[in-house]
C-alpha cells in the first residue's frame, strides 16, 4: 500500500492507495473486459488456431509411419503452442505498440499507478486468453482427432510446467518486442512475420523430421519448438518421440530453454521498453 496527498475542499489529507499487486488485479480485470468486448478480435483469437488445426488435421489425415499416431494427432499439441504463443507474444506485441502510439502509456506513466501494475494487468489477460485456448484446443483434439489426455498425474505437472514457462517467456518476448515497431501501424506486420516463420521451422505446419536441420536449429533458438516438443511428449504416446529431431521428449532441456528464454526476455524488456514513442522523445 502507498500514501498519496490529495487536496478535498483546501484541505490536505492522506489516501492510501492499493499496492501494485492489488492494483494490477484490477488492471487485469479491466483488460479482460475490453478484450472480450472486442467481439471480432475475440473470434479471431480463439478461432484462427482452430481453423488451421481443422484445415491441416483434414489435409493430412494418415498414419505417420512408424509412430503409431496419426498426422491429425499431430497436429493437436503443436496448434496447442501456436496458440499460446498468439495469445502472448503475438497479443501484446501488437497491443502495446498501439497503445503506446496512442499515448495510452504515456498517460498511465503519468498516474500514480506503479508500472508493475501495468505489466500484471498484462499477464492477466493472457493467463486467462491462454487457458481458454488452450482447453478449446484440447476439446477439439480430444472429441475429433482421438488425441487421449493423460492419465498420470506427472503428465499433467509437465504440461503445467511447459504452460507457464512457454507463456511466460512469450510474454516477455511479446513486450520486448512491442518496442520494434516505429508506429502502431506497422505493429502487426513486425509481430506477425517472425510469429508465422517460427511456425514453419518450429514443427507446428510441418512434422519435424522433413524440416531440414538448419532451420530446426534456428527454430531451436527460440520458445515455440521447444512448447511443441514438450506438449507432443504430453499428449501423444511414447511411440511418437522417434520424430522428435533426438529421438526423445527432452524434458530437462525443454525446462532450461525455456527457463533460460523467461530471464532473457526479462533482460530484454528492461532494456528496451519504452512509455513513448522515438519521434516523443
Amino acid at each position: 500500500m502507498t500514501l498519496t496527498t490529495v487536496r478535498v475542499r483546501g484541505e490536505a489529507s492522506s489516501v492510501r492507495l492499493p499496492g501494485a499487486w492489488g492494483l494490477g488485479l484490477r488492471r487485469g480485470a479491466l483488460e479482460i473486459k475490453q478484450f472480450f468486448r472486442q467481439r471480432d478480435q475475440v473470434v479471431f483469437t480463439f478461432a484462427f488456431p482452430v481453423v488451421f488445426l481443422f484445415l491441416f488435421a483434414s489435409i493430412f489425415k494418415d498414419d505417420v509411419r512408424g509412430a503409431g499416431i496419426t498426422a491429425s494427432q499431430l497436429y493437436v499439441p503443436a496448434m496447442m503452442a501456436a496458440g499460446i504463443m498468439s495469445t502472448s507474444f503475438q497479443s501484446l506485441g501488437i497491443s502495446i505498440a498501439i497503445e503506446r502510439d496512442e499515448k495510452v502509456l504515456r498517460r498511465l506513466r503519468g498516474t500514480p499507478m506503479p508500472p508493475a501494475a501495468y505489466f500484471l494487468g498484462k499477464i492477466w489477460l493472457v493467463l486467462v486468453t491462454g487457458l481458454l485456448e488452450t482447453a478449446i484446443l484440447l476439446v477439439v483434439g480430444t472429441s475429433l482427432y482421438d488425441v487421449k489426455l493423460p492419465s498420470e498425474p506427472a503428465k499433467w505437472a509437465d504440461f503445467a510446467w511447459i504452460f507457464v514457462l512457454g507463456l511466460t517467456a512469450c510474454a516477455l518476448l511479446g513486450i520486448a518486442i512491442s518496442s520494434v515497431p516505429k508506429s502502431g501501424k506497422s505493429a502487426t506486420s513486425v509481430v506477425v512475420l517472425p510469429f508465422l516463420v517460427l511456425q514453419f521451422i518450429s514443427g507446428v505446419y510441418i512434422a519435424i523430421d522433413t524440416i531440414p536441420d538448419w532451420m530446426l536449429n534456428i527454430g531451436a533458438l527460440f520458445p515455440l519448438k521447444w512448447m511443441c516438443q514438450g506438449l507432443r511428449g504430453v499428449f501423444l504416446p511414447e511411440s511418437a518421440k522417434v520424430l522428435e529431431q533426438a529421438g526423445g521428449w527432452e524434458f530437462g532441456r525443454i525446462a532450461l530453454v525455456l527457463g533460460a528464454w523467461c530471464v532473457g526476455g526479462l533482460l530484454l524488456c528492461l532494456l528496451t521498453f519504452r512509455w513513448k514513442n522515438r519521434r516523443d522523445g
